[in-house]
């Protein structure tokens, strides 16, 4: 999903410079301006149709030939899931599909998308760990959950920890991770700078 401004209106205005420390994604999907939450649902909008992500793994919107950096608070996406098992993106985008599931030491589910890397967000965390179980089948109780937890913290979890793979959610491994590793992970930068 990298962007590229429509060439007949860079003709127009060539030299518009990028605009950073302007627009930002907190870590439950809102944009946020200057800090201030977007409530207006047409910018919201205009936001969400426009975002994307350059080749250097900064993400973006944008506005005519300006290029708008997005300061991201944790991943680039912030994924809901639904009661009946779909997962959607802050943006309304549909996810088709997840490669890797993992638990951060703060005990934040990253998951690994088509679109790219996701922090689901806290208020689905009670309906994703019920889905999570051990390797007997049972629910993943605490002591599990930590465990994966712990692996992260300890490993370093650079490459994700198979520490976790005791604890699956939908037939993955749920992956230890640690929250600094996450960009490197995944490919992003979480904030863009000239």
């Amino acid at each position: 999903m990298t962007l590229s401004p429509d060439p007949a209106v860079l003709a127009r205005w060539p030299d518009v410079p990028a605009c950073y420390d302007w627009l930002s994604l907190d870590r439950r999907g809102t944009w946020r301006l200057q800090g201030e939450a977007v409530g207006h649902a047409g910018l919201a909008g205009f936001l969400s149709a426009g975002y994307g992500r350059d080749e250097a793994g900064n993400w973006l919107v944008h506005n005519g030939p300006q290029r708008v950096y997005v300061a991201l608070e944790y991943t680039p996406w912030v994924l809901r899931l639904h009661p009946d098992g779909r997962l959607t993106t802050h943006t309304g985008a549909a996810v088709a599909g997840v490669a890797a599931a993992c638990l951060d030491e703060e005990g934040n589910v990253l998951l690994e998308t088509e679109l790219g890397a996701g922090l689901l967000d806290d208020r689905d965390l009670a309906a994703f760990l019920a889905q999570c179980r051990c390797a007997d089948g049972r629910v993943a109780d605490d002591e599990a959950l930590l465990a994966v937890m712990a692996g992260g913290a300890e490993e370093g979890a650079q490459a994700g920890s198979q520490a976790g793979s005791q604890v699956r959610w939908r037939d993955l491994p749920l992956q230890a991770v640690t929250r600094a590793a996450v960009p490197q992970r995944f490919g992003f930068r979480p904030r863009p700078a000239p």
